[in-house]
């Protein structure tokens, strides 16, 4: 993998502690391919406007067999102004098993602004999925949990998709709470993954976007909010782009480069969920592809090559079990979909499963 085409210089971390885990493999190719939120002057996917045309379901909004709501499906992704074109970008396609008879999940490729890879996003259902947190020995350290790798039979039975956590708590400049307890203590302000007890998930800074309740059941945090209102926050397109972690030294001219594998999560204006993920990305491209993708709230997960993933998976019978041999890879991430049902994963990961 080579330095992003924009053709900027390497930035070294010097007296910089990585904010996230390294790895020295080298990053593969992708499978498909040939401090608080401010406003920031619009980027790139906030000048140019999200996707208009058709929608992936053909028949919007509705419910499944089962009577169960959906969300409309995803809109069809325009191209960003300048980048490099291939045959279906854009396009959304259904990925997992259904739920109630309807797709609960999609997934498209988009090139970013000022770069020629293909990154990969995620589209979810939260009315059709149900979200549970997945805690580990290394973050967020601690435990025992009840909820850990790996994926159980009866969760299986259910399981559409899941992806990556974030950094180690060391490193997250947030907290942590899950099954009742406080790991580390929420920061306010902090980007934070939020969900509640009957499953609902959603994604803003802690305080004044989201805050604890009653029905609160699992909160990650993972840094600064990464998009906010709809655009890019400020932070998102600092020139100190190791505020988002340190890169590691995982390739040919990759020591201290801000373009690296990263991943982010943010929430659309009716609360679906999309998920990115890249091989060179900067913190402004992932912010700048959930903005394409319709998030109004986004933030960071984790980056570098070992650590991204998402796998949505498809049994071949409807009720059938979710498993590594049906599961399938976003894009080409190191991880695979044998990461959530490998018993010495300690790192956590979020499920997404059929209500």
């Amino acid at each position: 993998m080579t330095i992003n085409s924009r053709g900027l210089l390497v930035v070294l971390l010097s007296g910089v502690t990585a904010l996230a885990a390294c790895s020295t493999l080298t990053a593969p190719d992708q499978r498909q391919a040939a401090a608080a939120p401010s406003a920031a002057a619009p980027s790139a996917a906030a000048a140019a406007g999200g996707g208009v045309a058709s929608r992936a379901g053909s028949d919007g909004a509705g419910t499944g067999g089962d009577g169960k709501a959906a969300h409309p499906g995803p809109v069809t992704l325009r191209p960003f102004p300048g980048a490099r074109t291939y045959a279906g970008v854009g396009v959304w396609q259904p990925a997992g098993r259904l739920v109630g008879g309807k797709p609960a999940v999609y997934e498209t490729l988009l090139v970013p602004p000022g770069d020629s890879k293909r990154a990969g996003i995620a589209w979810m259902d939260t009315r059709l999925l149900s979200a549970r947190l997945y805690s580990g020995s290394v973050s967020p350290g601690g435990g025992p949990y009840k909820y850990t790798a790996p994926v159980t039979r009866t969760a299986a039975s259910s399981l559409v998709a899941a992806f990556n956590g974030g950094f180690k708590m060391s490193d997250a400049h947030g907290g942590y709470y899950t099954e009742g307890r406080t790991i580390k203590p929420l920061a306010r302000g902090g980007a934070s993954l939020v969900i509640y007890a009957n499953g609902s998930i959603t994604v803003g800074a802690w305080g004044s976007d989201v805050a604890m309740t009653p029905s609160v059941v699992a909160v990650r945090q993972n840094l600064y909010p990464l998009v906010a209102d709809g655009r890019p926050s400020a932070l998102a397109a600092t020139r100190r782009w190791w505020v988002w972690g340190g890169t590691c030294p995982c390739g040919k001219g990759q020591h201290g480069s801000e373009y690296q594998w990263r991943s982010g999560l943010g929430v659309t204006a009716d609360g679906a969920l999309v998920y990115v993920v890249g091989p060179v990305l900067s913190p402004l491209q992932v912010a700048d592809l959930l903005v394409r993708a319709g998030a109004v709230r986004g933030m960071q997960l984790d980056i570098n090559p070992t650590w991204p993933v998402f796998a949505s998976f498809k049994p071949a019978a409807p009720d059938g079990l979710a498993a590594p041999s049906n599961g399938a890879r976003l894009v080409g991430t190191y991880r695979g979909p044998a990461t959530f049902f490998d018993p010495s994963y300690a790192r956590d990961f979020i499920t997404m499963s059929a209500r």
